[in-house]
């Protein structure tokens, strides 16, 4: 339940968040998704997805692979596209292009 609460509220509130705090953008820094994450409650364990959503590509890598560098993006993706098809949610977690 933890699990589905913290992905909807990813999906529904960081990016409201950011626009709110740094103006609308195509895509965020790290950092603004990071202090956002921490500042506004939400889960840190999906940080990553965060990233996923605000960041650009190139940057997405640099920053996956410094910080989380155990994680496979590739399968981070599926197993957020999974989990999104079980529960028929999308929120803004559909301009996630898995």
């Amino acid at each position: 339940m933890f699990k589905r609460r913290a992905i909807k509220k990813y999906g529904n509130q960081l990016l409201p968040k950011l626009q709110k705090r740094y103006g609308q953008q195509t895509f965020y820094s790290a950092s603004q998704v990071r202090a956002t994450v921490y500042q506004c409650n939400f889960n840190p364990t999906y940080l990553p997805l965060g990233y996923l959503l605000f960041l650009e590509s190139c940057t997405l890598s640099e920053i996956i692979t410094t910080e989380f560098p155990e994680l496979c993006m590739l399968k981070y993706k599926q197993d957020i596209r999974g989990y999104l098809d079980d529960r028929k949610y999308y929120g803004y977690l559909k301009l996630l292009n898995i």
